[in-house]
């Protein structure tokens, strides 16, 4: 089946004006919103109020419904970590029509760049400790010929180690300056899997047999990951059209790293466990899981885009006419926080990895031409998805400015006649009324990540563990310079055509 999705890049001036109109959308809606909102707070302050209220209003609404969400992810968290997966993978084999969990084989890829042995070791061993048989897991340490020489003596120190660890242990090593390839991820990954495909074909392996994995390199799997990532596959009529979605922590150095960055990456956690409640809106995120013969039939990731991890459920969705789905796997996998030498290098980078997933508004103009040239999914369904892409990456930028600032703009600016008005001498308690009972949410989110911590290093003090707790009033602190202001400036740059880089987070063990 031929298959096309449209590129950043093109030669079609037709194309190319199509993606550029697309691409200042966010940036133009956005700054748009801004400026509007201050010129009105001067000319008409009554409906910036009244605005302000009822968005205030709605946000604590959607506070409640968010956290009653995470409250259901984590119990099935909880429940899912109790089952016995190989056995109920046992007792799909006596159910006829299923296919036979023993003929599923594991592929777990793992692009990696400059990560030196101290973060690599860890992921490769959660693979090893897995509950699922060893001898149906194939490996794919993923180098890049640009990291040098250091990257070659690592590839032969892992490869001793781990190589009779697993069915086939392969390393492979992307070439560099390939044409029509930027410096991405997805041009590594894609090469792997392209190696992988050729080695299963040798073994005469089926594709259609194989679930692809691919993990950020200091992913640490649960143990239980792939016996119940193959249940969930064996089990699913639909199980070429679906991903398969863990829920990310960042726990492997969420002792070391400091308060701000630790309630950042809690939230984003938070974050997914409260989409996988709500499934249908999930699109793949970090790692994941996926059938290799869809990856095959739709020719890997994009070799020219910064958000694979996204990108590739839009792909598969394209080709799948609409009909392709991501199934939450409430099994958790743990990653590594921002970590650097120093308190204000972590802080920095932090921000940068923000803007990294920011920069995942490069999906909107590509997901948008793909849906201009498709004649098979229903009109009503790309719009509510073209929708909920672009509403999404705005009020990423926005929201926490409006809730933070915009109910003070009347005040400030609507002079004597408004400041005299019922309206505005009420303003500020309902405003503080409502951001009173989104406290609720926070208090959640606290008691929550306490019990998704791992447990504390043997030396860790008692204010160490007191700051756990009290970190949290930091969250409406960083909310905008580590969580707006990110965004704001990816939407800036593709306004501009300012096209950023691949960014690898820099981590580091202490």
């Amino acid at each position: 089946m031929d298959f096309t999705f449209p590129s950043t890049k093109t030669t079609n001036k037709k194309d190319y004006y199509i993606q550029r109109s697309i691409e200042v959308l966010p940036g133009i809606t956005t700054w748009s919103f801004l400026i509007l909102s201050i010129y009105l707070s001067f000319k008409l302050p009554l409906a910036i109020a009244i605005f302000i209220i009822i968005f205030d209003l709605y946000w604590m609404i959607k506070v409640f419904y968010i956290t009653v969400f995470m409250i259901f992810g984590y119990r099935r968290i909880k429940i899912w970590e109790k089952i016995d997966w190989i056995k109920k993978c046992e007792d799909t084999s006596e159910e006829e029509g299923d296919l036979d969990w023993k003929d599923v084989y594991h592929l777990v890829i793992i692009p990696t760049y400059k990560e030196g042995i101290e973060i690599l070791e860890p992921s490769l061993d959660s693979l090893v400790a897995s509950d699922y048989p060893s001898d149906k897991i194939i490996i794919v340490l993923a180098f890049e010929e640009r990291a040098g020489a250091e990257a070659v003596e690592r590839a032969k120190i892992l490869e001793e180690k781990y190589s009779d660890k697993f069915f086939s242990y392969l390393t492979t090593v992307h070439p560099d300056g390939i044409p029509g390839e930027a410096k991405v991820k997805g041009a590594n990954t894609s090469w792997a899997a392209e190696e992988a495909r050729m080695f299963l074909s040798e073994k005469n392996i089926k594709n259609e047999n194989v679930i692809v994995s691919t993990f950020d390199c200091d992913t640490c799997v649960h143990l239980k990951y792939f016996s119940c990532l193959t249940y969930q596959f064996v089990r699913n009529p639909k199980r070429h059209q679906s991903s398969y979605q863990p829920l990310p922590l960042y726990n492997n150095n969420i002792w070391k790293t400091n308060s701000v960055v630790r309630v950042i990456m809690v939230s984003s956690s938070f974050w997914q466990i409260m989409q996988s409640v709500r499934y249908t809106k999930m699109v793949t995120f970090s790692s994941h899981s996926m059938s290799f013969k869809t990856l095959v039939d739709i020719n890997y990731w994009p070799k020219d885009m910064i958000s694979d991890d996204s990108i590739i459920f839009w792909k598969c969705f394209m080709f799948y006419s609409g009909n392709y789905f991501v199934e939450p796997i409430y099994l958790t996998v743990s990653l590594d926080a921002v970590l650097d030498e120093s308190y204000f290098k972590t802080i920095v980078n932090q921000y940068k990895q923000q803007r990294r997933w920011a920069w995942g508004i490069e999906n909107i103009p590509v997901i948008y031409r793909a849906f201009l040239s498709d004649r098979k999914i229903p009109i009503r369904k790309k719009i509510a998805k073209a929708w909920e892409e672009l509403v999404g990456r705005i009020s990423w930028g926005l929201t926490p400015i409006i809730i933070a600032f915009f109910g003070w703009l009347p005040l400030w600016f609507g002079g004597d006649k408004f400041n005299q008005t019922i309206i505005a001498l009420n303003l500020p308690k309902v405003l503080g009324y409502l951001m009173t009972f989104a406290m609720f949410g926070l208090l959640v989110s606290m008691f929550m990540s306490l019990f998704l911590l791992p447990p504390p290093p043997k030396k860790a003090s008692i204010f160490k563990k007191m700051v756990m707790v009290f970190q949290w009033i930091l969250a409406p602190i960083v909310a905008i310079p580590l969580g707006a202001i990110p965004m704001i400036d990816a939407q800036t740059r593709m306004l501009f055509g300012k096209y950023m880089e691949f960014w690898v987070t820099k981590k580091v063990k202490k």
